[in-house]
């Protein structure tokens, strides 16, 4: 089963090519068939040099430009529009997700054979490092709040990090969310729907370089729009865009 990972890429010229080192390095220990899709969302720095470069470097690396709509939600849906594999990861650019953890979760999929493989930083075995401390309390906060709306026992639906198969991304759609909100609006849609899923530990450390394109203030009413639009499919929909 190929796997892809779909990297969303703004103005990441310090951290991206570390992190597909870092990628490369971890699965050339595996027998693992992957792509490695990097989305760059009209960076106005260097890093499509940089692309260039890792796209040379590695055959399993492709890049493509993303010329607008632009957005952290815009960016992951170009790359989930073109990705090849079997079934697809979304990873950071900035060194905060672990490509070890990747592979746990690739592995769950396949012995488990489940649809969707959730990471949570939250649970024994995960870990955060150098987490900002109000971000974590939002965070918490947010999560709890998901969990009691949703009825769901998953923790730690805001972490981005996730790999789901091929027919869920498909699945899902239409997917409607432009920016970070996004992280919330795939897991939901795809319990909501009836796909089976997994949850694993998985660590989370800050970025080294650059700054988080996350802006608080800008996604509470985002986050809630869709937290709304999926209970509302929850309760009323009578189950029209469950699984097949």
């Amino acid at each position: 089963m190929k796997l892809s990972i779909v990297i969303p890429a703004y103005n990441e010229e310090e951290s991206i090519a570390e992190t597909i080192d870092q990628i490369e390095e971890a699965f050339s220990k595996v027998a693992i068939e992957h792509e490695i899709f990097i989305v760059n969302d009209n960076s106005i720095d260097n890093t499509i040099r940089v692309l260039e470069e890792l796209a040379t470097k590695y055959p399993a690396v492709k890049y493509e430009t993303n010329l607008g709509p632009n957005g952290f939600g815009y960016a992951v849906r170009y790359g989930l529009e073109r990705y090849s594999g079997d079934c697809v990861a979304v990873m950071m650019a900035d060194l905060s997700d672990s490509p070890y953890d990747l592979i746990r979760y690739y592995t769950t999929m396949v012995e488990g054979n489940h649809d969707c493989v959730f990471g949570s930083r939250f649970i024994k075995g995960g870990k955060v490092i150098d987490y900002p401390f109000i971000k974590k309390v939002i965070n918490r906060i947010a999560n709890f709040i998901i969990r009691i709306v949703m009825r769901i026992k998953y923790n730690d639906t805001t972490n981005a990090f996730k790999l789901y198969k091929r027919e869920v991304i498909d699945g899902v759609k239409p997917i409607l969310s432009p920016h970070f909100n996004l992280t919330i609006e795939l897991p939901l849609k795809a319990i909501i729907r009836g796909y089976s899923y997994a949850i694993v530990p998985n660590s989370w450390t800050n970025r080294k370089y650059g700054v988080s394109k996350l802006k608080i203030k800008e996604m509470g009413s985002r986050y809630f729009f869709i937290l709304v639009s999926c209970f509302v499919e929850k309760y009323f929909s009578r189950g029209d865009f469950s699984k097949k």
